[in-house]
């Protein structure tokens, strides 16, 4: 997360213009009606706003006024699909403004950086995936879910950096130039808890993502010499 006195006003002006269409979009697409009479989703996406709302507890300060934590938005939307991801992620962020955790004028630059790219990175690798059709739950895995995890905070890191080095607030440390290794560093733990959580689900619960073709994936393979009736 980045604070927003190392923001230009141009800058929290453009975040709060991308990220306040998207989500009156992600509003009007969210299933309402299906959330309302379905207690198992309730309870999927209350249980999603709060683990979300902990593991961006979970980071690490700098004086400088820059955060660092995991970003998590990508097993959250194979989770719950991506209208219901960008709300509860909303749900939890206002949760982090009223805490004092985050200023509340850059809520729309953090929410387009933690929040959209991710689900807009997840969505898009979900639906080549689904597009190719495969029978393997692997690729699935990881595909969506470790790929799309690694992706997504490598372009939340560069975008955060490319970002504040345009506004010119914010003072680059002298390593930048090897900003490359420490990148392993930030992507790897991001795929892992992400993809983790998608094998144990696809594993035990699949019924509960609802990016997971359980038809396809979970039916047993048709084979050519089998008897026909």
């Amino acid at each position: 997360m980045i604070g927003a006195e190392l923001l230009s006003p141009e800058s929290l002006a453009v975040g709060w213009l991308i990220y306040v269409p998207v989500v009156i979009w992600a509003i009007c697409r969210a299933p309402w009606v299906e959330l309302f009479t379905d207690r198992r989703r309730q309870h999927l996406l209350f249980g999603t706003v709060f683990a979300l709302f902990m593991l961006w507890l979970v980071r690490r300060d700098f004086d400088t006024g820059v955060s660092y934590h995991f970003i998590g938005m990508t097993a959250v939307t194979l989770l719950l699909d991506w209208p219901l991801a960008i709300v509860g992620a909303l749900v939890a962020q206002m949760g982090l403004v009223l805490l004092g955790r985050q200023d509340l004028a850059a809520v729309g630059v953090n929410g387009a950086l933690i929040i959209l790219l991710p689900v807009l990175v997840t969505e898009c690798c979900a639906i080549l995936v689904e597009r190719a059709q495969p029978r393997n739950p692997f690729v699935y895995i990881f595909v969506s879910g470790f790929f799309a995890a690694a992706l997504s905070a490598l372009l939340c890191l560069l975008l955060a950096l490319t970002l504040l080095w345009f506004d010119e607030r914010f003072a680059m440390p002298y390593w930048l130039e090897d900003f490359v290794g420490y990148l392993w560093l930030l992507i790897f733990p991001e795929a892992f808890i992400n993809g983790m959580i998608i094998s144990a689900l696809v594993v035990f619960s699949p019924e509960w993502l609802e990016t997971f073709n359980r038809t396809r994936y979970l039916s047993a393979p048709w084979k050519d010499d089998d008897p026909k009736s």
